[in-house]
């Protein structure tokens, strides 16, 4: 089977890749996803479960810049110039993912008080789930297209590469695994 960029970025360097790029923001995100709905839920605006919150949402949109600004350099940028992007399964995915890490971003920029300064807390809670929802949205959406096999959309790799295995980021300089010919 085919895959996507995003896909073979999770699966090669085992286990680096998945920790770096996908359990380490999730489990971030997620403690600022369930963190919120409590907060929602009870509209305690202090204590521990606050602080948590605010924590990983100062952690997780801090680190998800640094994913954004790295694979933009080293897989987008490649990946486009070279025409290797296989098919709109694959930018779909590829943009999702990236995209995702702008609400969290915003999410720490918020939480860091450089954002929704002049709100009230009401105002940035509301401010705040909105952002963990559309990176709910922008993950999930990265999630389906990324598992999807360009092949669908009547993606062949090169036959040079069929029976070879996907180069990914770590491996050979290429974040997501540009094709190297």
């Amino acid at each position: 089977m085919n895959m996507t960029h995003y896909m073979e970025l999770l699966a090669n360097n085992q286990p680096w890749n998945l920790i770096l790029f996908m359990a380490i923001p999730v489990g971030l995100a997620e403690t600022v996803v369930i963190t919120e709905l409590y907060i929602l839920f009870t509209r305690r605006l202090d204590g521990w479960v606050r602080r948590l919150n605010r924590w990983a949402g100062i952690v997780v949109g801090l680190y998800f810049a640094g994913i954004i600004v790295y694979l933009l350099t080293t897989a987008v940028l490649p990946i486009t110039a070279a025409g290797q992007w296989r098919t709109a399964l694959d930018v779909v995915a590829v943009g999702a993912y990236l995209l995702g890490g702008i609400p969290l971003l915003l999410v720490a920029l918020q939480d860091l008080g450089l954002f929704h300064r002049r709100l009230t807390p009401e105002q940035k809670l509301g401010w705040h789930a909105t952002y963990v929802a559309a990176f709910l949205i922008l993950g999930h959406v990265a999630m389906i297209f990324g598992m999807a096999d360009p092949g669908l959309l009547g993606y062949k790799p090169p036959s040079d590469q069929m029976h070879m295995e996907h180069s990914m980021p770590m491996e050979h300089g290429a974040a997501m695994g540009g094709d190297e010919h």
